[in-house]
């Protein structure tokens, strides 16, 4: 708590007796009315004599009367009476002190600390270690205030500090706290929690004094005037002028001061019109949840704010108004918080911690207006307040969509009442719309107090066996409400502190759930026949139970949990408005009402199977429907923290049949709403569970748990590898299912569960495998559901399971299948597998799979990866393949490769030619494909690489004629000087001139025509001047022969075609030519002169060339005189 050294609020006025009531009324500040604390003895006495009954009198006067009203009461107090009044105001029990100085909600729990460091560190615990350490000096209790010093040690790195703290307390109650040290925090700081404990633990070491006006009175004039004057004297700096203006007033006759009869003492206790409750700074509260808000994207401040929250709940458990006090305080700031505008300016979603604590702020303010003991006026207030919150702008909405839903698209319930209402005009729920619904709710039911109150409220004669009965069969009670609202109640009661009637209530409810769940069990199998006949049914649950903002399963679970393992408060009271409670075993309440050997453990138990098994609609909005995910996860992780025992199983195997045979009211039913709730993950923890216990059950549920309605055929056609994309185009009619990938992933989980469960069961195989084709719509989660079976059939410590590998193998086969058509990223790896696969399983799946190629794999997968793994030696190796085995695999990748060939010749011809190397006759088949693709489909660049393999592979020829025929394709201009093609261009001329003069003679206008670069042309004539053609043929063998002339065809014609490429580009350089590429195009035309003059006539043909442009460019007059510099 922030400790301010100050003076306190002004005390009531006191005077001599014999003054009228009326001028002893004095003003305080106050607070909300505050329930009867927790009482323990405080006192040290050793004496085992009774207490006396002036004790007894003056500590139930201490707890309940404020001090002033009993002064009124009696005109004479005797001051023994007085002494004992004050001695037993002070708080008796550490609880409370230890609420108020830490987030710990238990001062013996080790595991304490806020951050999960050091708890030593807690003001609670630092202030038992400095009391310990005898840090606590000067304890004075003058009436209903004490004071002391508590001296912090010194460190290594801090001086010894004393700290001077005061501490005013009323009726058991700390009321406001001073101290020295000048902490600021939310809670009391160590020296604080030092002297109260020093008071608490050693009250008779402190020396005790009646209020100080009571001292006063006993003082005449002159031993009054002394004490001023030595007050005055001892603390003159301070209190000086202070006591000069007091004079002066005192002695103006008309002054305020003199108008009303006595003064204030600040040691004189309680006014009957002060509030009765603990200290608490609201200034700090304030700062401090503004400072975690503004801190909003740390995980430290949101776990600061949870940990606020929890100190709500504990003051509220305490039966402490300064719960909803603080709750009001952290509201405030939560509703300030500027990032609330700037989201619903900007059309953006708050974060999903942050919109938890919003959660959190709702449910704490329904349990604040549903207390059990709250007065009409106090929940008059809050609702006020509520409504006021409520009505503000940035108020956060319910279902967390605030701002960034479009209107339409999130109806799920067409059929429904109000199935055409335009959701624009609907009020939206706020974060407070249900604490404001929960102010009308009241606790005056008869039933219902008889319900809460007594483990012994049974009829067994009653009959009546209607919906809503008071009682069941067995006439046990039944409480018929709303279920949330009726968990609200019981969450109330546990906030509240009433542990034993939350405990209460939440078997009547269940017992209801009980009674309804087979009610609707008969009313199913009744109607089965004609629901079955439709194929379909209707929802029957709008409001689900699991990921509901009150979470009505989880409180009931908590409930039962909390009470089987004795953690309720056992000195917890009954409620003063209900009949009071005559049960003797006060740790085992309710218990009549549990069946024969059932625990509160099995029945929290059944209920967490009840809700989560419960059919109902996908909420609207991403953050109701990771909500949904999110508290189904955190339901089944308490659940595997129960060991099942034999009970327990069986509970799990009467839930299992429940939801079953169930119909529209189970999630598992037959025949399901299409866009109610998938029980993937539910279903998978029931499977584990029962397994061991109840196979075919197991089964039963996980393979009816498999489908996903909302995915199946019904849907307009389309890609159903992806089917999701669908809903957003749709309104009204498909959902947005925000958290669809994440459900099919549970899907997945829950199929590769059975998978890893079924191994070395055939039959259980199958069924798995069938249910997986018909509903997992997925490619990429088949996919991995075979890598799952792949793995568990060939486990290293195992021998491989065929029947599973073959499992394996047919999931690949159906991914193969929905990928051929569509684009996947992971296709390639998907590919690969299933070869992989395939060859695990065997020869004779590697040869189907190339054997039906067509409608697994392109072409291009098929020769490049199918068959070229096929027929690598590790395959061979892996099978154990003999050479007729070798022989039967090589013809069917030899006749896929052909296949292959003939339908996409441009991307698998070469690995057609690659497989068939070893049979003359596939590979003279392959090379004629590729000769009458070359007309038509194929590119230069295939035909290229294809010519460089045929000459590679020892054919020259066929090497030269597939040249030809990519030349034909070509088409080089003058700027491309950097073409990939070139390299091929001059490959192609170089085995022509290799393979002779006529090759060559045959090739040069094939160049000509194709190649209008200047330079690519200038190579190619120097390469076919330098050797002889034919001079090195294949093999090397040499030849003898001439040089080829220049003057002669071909190579006169592909001179004349250089020279001509370099006019045409000199002139298309100029055109556009800048001074700073003046360098670059001299040094081009002194390679064009090269050129030139290799012909007899080149130096005049160049001379004439570069007359010609000085004449047409002679308007660039640097660049012409550089070239004159050059050439002249």
């Amino acid at each position: 708590m922030a400790e301010r050294v100050q003076q306190p609020a002004a005390k009531r006025l006191c005077c001599r007796p014999g003054y009228s009531a009326a001028c002893r009324q004095g003003q305080r500040a106050g607070g909300a009315v505050c329930g009867a604390s927790g009482s323990g003895q405080g006192a040290s006495g050793k004496t085992q004599s009774p207490e006396s009954l002036l004790d007894i009198a003056a500590r139930k006067v201490a707890e309940k009367w404020p001090f002033q009203r009993v002064e009124e009461r009696f005109e004479r107090i005797p001051e023994p009476v007085q002494r004992r009044i004050v001695y037993w105001s002070f708080p008796r029990s550490e609880r409370e002190i230890c609420m108020y100085s830490s987030f710990n909600t238990d001062g013996e729990d080790s595991a304490a600390a806020a951050d999960g460091g050091d708890e030593s560190r807690l003001p609670f615990r630092r202030g038992i270690a400095l009391l310990e350490g005898g840090c606590v000096d000067n304890v004075l209790q003058v009436g209903f205030h004490l004071s002391g010093t508590v001296t912090e040690p010194a460190t290594t790195s801090e001086p010894e500090v004393v700290c001077s703290v005061a501490i005013s307390f009323d009726r058991c109650k700390i009321t406001s706290v001073t101290c020295g040290c000048g902490n600021k925090d939310i809670f009391y700081c160590a020296h604080v929690v030092a002297l109260s404990l020093y008071r608490v633990r050693r009250p008779d070491q402190v020396k005790l004094h009646l209020p100080i006006s009571e001292t006063l009175f006993q003082m005449n004039r002159d031993q009054l005037q002394k004490f001023v004057q030595y007050l005055i004297t001892v603390h003159h700096t301070e209190v000086l002028p202070t006591a000069q203006k007091l004079a002066d007033e005192i002695l103006s006759q008309n002054s305020e001061i003199n108008q009303v009869h006595g003064a204030p003492d600040p040691t004189a206790g309680a006014s009957v019109d002060d509030e009765n409750c603990w200290h608490l700074d609201e200034d700090q509260v304030r700062e401090q949840v503004k400072l975690f808000l503004s801190q909003g994207g740390y995980h430290g401040s949101g776990k600061q704010l949870n940990l606020l929250f929890s100190k709500v709940r504990e003051m509220l458990k305490m039966r402490d108004s300064n719960g909803a006090r603080m709750l009001t305080l952290i509201t405030e700031q939560f509703m300030a918080d500027p990032r609330l505008a700037l989201w619903r300016q900007q059309g953006t979603t708050m974060t999903d911690k942050y919109r938890q604590l919003w959660d959190e702020l709702g449910a704490l303010w329904m349990c604040i207006v549903l207390s059990p003991h709250c007065k009409a006026e106090q929940k008059a207030a809050w609702l006020r307040q509520l409504k006021k919150w409520n009505g503000v702008d940035v108020c956060p909405w319910e279902d967390g969509n605030h701002g960034n839903e479009l209107p339409n698209l999130t109806n799920a319930l067409p059929q429904g009442a109000h199935g055409n209402q335009d959701l624009g005009t609907r009020p939206h729920r706020t974060v407070f719309t249900r604490a404001i619904e929960a102010c009308d709710l009241h606790w005056q039911d008869s039933h219902l107090q008889h319900i809460i109150s007594d483990d012994l409220y049974t009829n067994y004669c009653y009959h009546d066996n209607t919906e809503n009965s008071l009682f069941d069969s067995r006439g046990w009670p039944l409480w018929h409400e709303h279920v949330p609202t009726a968990c609200a109640r019981v969450d109330a009661l546990r906030s509240h502190g009433y542990p034993r009637e939350a405990l209460r209530l939440s078997i009547a409810i269940i017992n209801t759930l009980r009674r309804q769940q087979q009610k609707q069990l008969d009313l199913f199998r009744n109607l089965k026949k004609d629901l079955l006949h439709k194929g379909l049914t209707s929802i029957t649950n709008l409001e689900g139970w699991v990921g509901h903002p009150l979470d009505p399963i989880g409180t009931l679970f908590s409930t039962l949990m909390e009470s089987a393992r004795g953690e309720d408060d056992v000195s917890s009271g009954c409620l003063s408005c209900f009949q009071q409670c005559h049960d003797p075993a006060l740790h085992a309440p309710a218990r009549r009402f549990l069946e024969e050997g059932e625990s509160y453990v099995a029945l929290a138990v059944e209920t967490a199977l009840m809700g989560l098994g419960q059919q109902r609609v996908m909420p609207d909005g991403l953050y109701a429907q990771e909500k949904v995910c999110r508290n189904e996860e955190h339901l089944l992780a308490k659940l595997q923290e129960v060991d099942l025992d034999d009970a327990l199983v069986k509970i799990f195997r009467k839930q299992a049949v429940f939801l079953l045979e169930g119909g529209p009211y189970s999630g598992l039913g037959e025949v399901i709403y299409r866009e109610s709730v998938p029980m993937h993950t539910f279903a998978k923890y029931l499977f584990t569970s029962l397994l061991p216990h109840d196979a075919e059950l197991a089964y039963k549920i996980a393979l009816r748990a498999m489908r996903l309605p909302v995915l199946e055929s019904s849907a307009p056609s389309g890609d159903m590898s992806r089917p999701h994309h669908i809903v957003s185009v749709v309104p009204n009619r498909y959902p947005r299912w925000f958290t669809l990938s994440h459900i099919e992933s549970q899907q997945c989980e829950l199929a590769s569960t059975m998978l890893t469960a079924a191994k070395g069961d055939a039959r259980r195989l199958e069924t798995v495998l069938e249910s997986i084709q018909k509903n997992v719509h997925s490619s990429s989660h088949i996919f991995k559901l075979a890598q799952d079976a792949f793995k568990i059939a060939t486990l290293m410590d195992s021998l491989p399971d065929i029947t599973l590998l073959k499992v394996s193998l047919e999931l690949g086969l159906q991914v193969m299948r929905m990928t051929l058509s569509t684009l996947n990223w992971r296709r390639r790896e998907m590919v690969r597998w299933l070869v992989t696969c395939a060859t695990e399983v065997g020869v004779y799946a590697l040869d189907s799979i190339m054997q039906s190629w067509f409608t697994l794999f392109t072409p291009t997968e098929a020769t490049s990866i199918v068959a070229t793994t096929v027929m690598s030696n590790s395959t061979i190796v892996r099978l154990h393949l003999d050479c007729h085995q070798q022989e039967n695999l090589a013809s069917s990748a030899r006749t896929l490769a052909l296949q292959c060939a003939m339908k996409d010749p441009q991307n698998c011809a070469l690995s057609a030619l690659t497989l068939c190397e070893k049979d003359h006759i596939a590979f003279e088949t392959a090379y004629q494909i590729v000769l009458d693709a070359a007309a038509t489909g194929m590119s230069y660049t295939q035909l290229f690489t294809i010519a460089r393999y045929m000459e590679h592979r020892g054919y020259p020829m066929r090497a030269y004629k597939l040249a030809t025929l990519a030349m034909a394709h070509l088409n080089l201009s003058y700027n491309q000087d950097t073409h990939p093609a070139i390299n091929d261009v001059l490959w192609a001329c170089a085995l022509s001139h290799s393979l002779g003069k006529n090759e060559l003679a045959a090739i040069i206008p094939l160049v000509v025509k194709s190649v209008k670069c200047a330079t690519v042309l200038s190579d190619i004539l120097r390469r076919c001047t330098l050797t002889t053609p034919g001079m090195v043929a294949l093999h090397s063998r040499r030849n003898s022969g001439k040089l080829m002339s220049l003057d002669k065809a071909p190579l006169r014609q592909l001179l004349d075609a250089t020279i001509g490429a370099y006019i045409n580009t000199t002139h298309s350089r100029l055109t556009h030519i800048s001074p700073r590429h003046y360098s670059e195009f001299i040094e081009f035309l002194s390679k064009a002169r090269e050129t030139f003059l290799m012909a007899h006539d080149g130096h005049i043909q160049f001379t004439q060339f570069i007359d010609n442009l000085k004449q047409i460019y002679k308007g660039k007059k640097k660049l012409m005189m550089l070239v004159r510099e050059r050439f002249g």
